[in-house]
C-alpha cells in the first residue's frame, strides 16, 4: 500500500499549510484530498508535486506491504 505520510511530515517540517499548497504552489484541492486519504495518484501528479515543492519522492510517499495479500511474485 502506498501512503503519503511522508508528505504530511514534510509539509509540517517546512511549515506549508493546505492553503499554501493551493494558492502558492498551485496544487488543487482534489489532489490534496487524495493525498489525505491515501488514494492513488498519477505519477505525473506526483512529479508535479515534487517539482513544485522542491522535494524528493521519499518526501511524498512510502510503500507499506499489504499484510492480507499473498506475495504473487514468489513462486
Amino acid at each position: 500500500m502506498i501512503t503519503y505520510e511522508p508528505f504530511w511530515r514534510y509539509l509540517k517540517k517546512k511549515k506549508i499549510s493546505t492553503y499554501m499548497l493551493i494558492y502558492t504552489y498551485g496544487i488543487n484541492s482534489y489532489t490534496i484530498d487524495r493525498l489525505r486519504h491515501d488514494k492513488p495518484l498519477k505519477t505525473t501528479t506526483i512529479n508535479d508535486i515534487c517539482n513544485r515543492l522542491h522535494c524528493n519522492l521519499k518526501d511524498v510517499m512510502n510503500f507499506k506491504p499489504d499484510v492480507d495479500e499473498p506475495d504473487e511474485l514468489t513462486p
